[in-house]
C-alpha cells in the first residue's frame, strides 16, 4: 500500500498497471462491505493509501472504477461457465432440456457473483454517468468480448439457434440478472416500509430461482420463434 505523503509517480507500465489493480481490488473489498452507492471515491482514495487527484491519474471517476470491475468480473464468470457448463449438460437431449440446465447453470452462477449482480443492475443508470465516451469505450470493448463469450456458449448448448438469436441470449442473460438483482435486493428504507406494514405484499422475488424460470422462459422461446 502507498502512503500519500510518500507517493511516487508509477515509472513503468508495469507499476502504473499495478497500482491500477491495486484500485480496483480495493474497490472490490469495499463493495463486500457496502453497496454500490455508499462507495465513495475519497473513502476510497484513503484505502488505497493515495490522494484522491493521484487516485485520478488512474481512473477518470468513481463509475470508471467500477465499469473496469464490472468487466474483469463477467470475465471471471465467463471463465466458469464456459469451462463448466457444457460438461454438465447432456449435448444429445432434446432442446428444451439443454435450455433448462443452461438457464440453471448460468442462474446458480450469477447468484454466487453478487458483486457483479449489483454492479450490472447499477450500469446503465449509474455507472456509465459521469464517464467520457472514451472511457465508455473501453469498457464497451470489454463487454462485447463477454457477450460474444456468452453468446459462443448458448450456441454451444443450443446450436438450434441462429446468429442473432444466440447474440441476444448473451445481451439478455445480463439484462435479466441485472434488473432481477435490483428488484430482489430493494433498499433497508423499502424493506423497512415492508416490514412496518402487514399491508403490503413483499414483491421480493427470489433471485436465483427467478434467474433461472426467466431464462428458462427466454432460451425456450427463442426455440420457438417462428422468425427462427
Amino acid at each position: 500500500m502507498w502512503g500519500m505523503t510518500t507517493f511516487q509517480r508509477a515509472r513503468s507500465e508495469e507499476q502504473r498497471e499495478a497500482r491500477r489493480q491495486s484500485i480496483l481490488a480495493t474497490a472490490a473489498t469495499m463493495l463486500g462491505e457496502m453497496p454500490v452507492s455508499a462507495l465513495s471515491l475519497n473513502e476510497l482514495s484513503r484505502r488505497v493509501g493515495l490522494a484522491k487527484s493521484n487516485v485520478l491519474r488512474y481512473f477518470e471517476s468513481r463509475e470508471a472504477i467500477l465499469l473496469e470491475l464490472l468487466s474483469q468480473q463477467a470475465h471471471d464468470l465467463l471463465v466458469e461457465v464456459v469451462g463448466q457448463l457444457p460438461a454438465r449438460i447432456d449435448e444429445n437431449g432434446p432442446a428444451t432440456a439443454r435450455a433448462r440446465s443452461l438457464a440453471s447453470g448460468l442462474a446458480t452462477s450469477l447468484a454466487s457473483r453478487e458483486m457483479l449482480c449489483e454492479l450490472l443492475g447499477t450500469q446503465a443508470g449509474i455507472l456509465e454517468h459521469n464517464v467520457s465516451p472514451e472511457a465508455i469505450a473501453h469498457y464497451k470493448r470489454g463487454a462485447f468480448d463477454a457477450l460474444d463469450g456468452l453468446a459462443a456458449l448458448v450456441r454451444k448448448v443450443l446450436p438450434e439457434l441462429d446468429e442473432r438469436q444466440v447474440a441476444e441470449a448473451g445481451v439478455m442473460i445480463f439484462v435479466l440478472a441485472g434488473s432481477l438483482w435490483t428488484h430482489s435486493h430493494p433498499a433497508p428504507a423499502v424493506r423497512a416500509a415492508y416490514a412496518a406494514d402487514p399491508g403490503l405484499t413483499s414483491p421480493f422475488p427470489d433471485f436465483t430461482g427467478t434467474l433461472e424460470r426467466s431464462l428458462t422462459l427466454f432460451l425456450t422461446g427463442l426455440l420457438n420463434d417462428p422468425d427462427r
